[in-house]
C-alpha cells in the first residue's frame, strides 16, 4: 500500500507529549515521520578540535501511528482513489480526505 504521508503534508500529532501540535512534514522514513516544530529534544555535542561544545534543539521523527492529516485545524482520515487516464494504460492513484473529499498534494 502507498504511503499516506508526504514531505511537505500539513499534520497533527493525535497522541503523546506534542498532542495537538500541527506542523509541516519534513522527512518521511520507514514508519518514523519527522515533523516541523513538533517532538522537540535537546541535544548536548561535544566539543572536538575544530568545533566547540554547543547545545541544540532537534526535531525527533514521531511513528506515524500518532500523527493524521489535518484540515481546518481538525484531523481528517484519507482514502485512496484510482483515476483512469488515457484508455486502460494509464492510472493514478490520488490522496482524498474522506470529510471533503478535497484531494491532498
Amino acid at each position: 500500500m502507498a504511503n499516506k504521508f508526504k514531505k511537505g503534508d500539513q499534520v497533527i500529532v493525535i497522541s503523546g507529549s506534542s498532542r495537538g501540535k500541527t506542523g509541516k512534514v519534513l522527512l518521511v522514513a520507514d514508519q518514523r515521520i519527522t515533523v516541523e516544530g513538533v517532538n522537540i529534544a535537546t541535544v548536548h555535542k561535544k566539543p572536538t578540535q575544530s568545533n566547540p561544545g554547543q547545545i541544540l534543539k532537534v526535531e525527533k521523527p514521531v511513528h506515524i501511528s500518532n500523527i493524521s492529516h489535518v484540515e481546518d485545524g481538525k484531523a481528517v482520515k484519507i482514502k485512496f482513489v484510482t483515476e483512469a487516464g488515457e484508455g486502460k494504460i494509464f492510472t493514478r492513484k490520488n490522496r482524498v480526505s474522506k470529510k471533503s473529499g478535497k484531494k491532498i498534494g
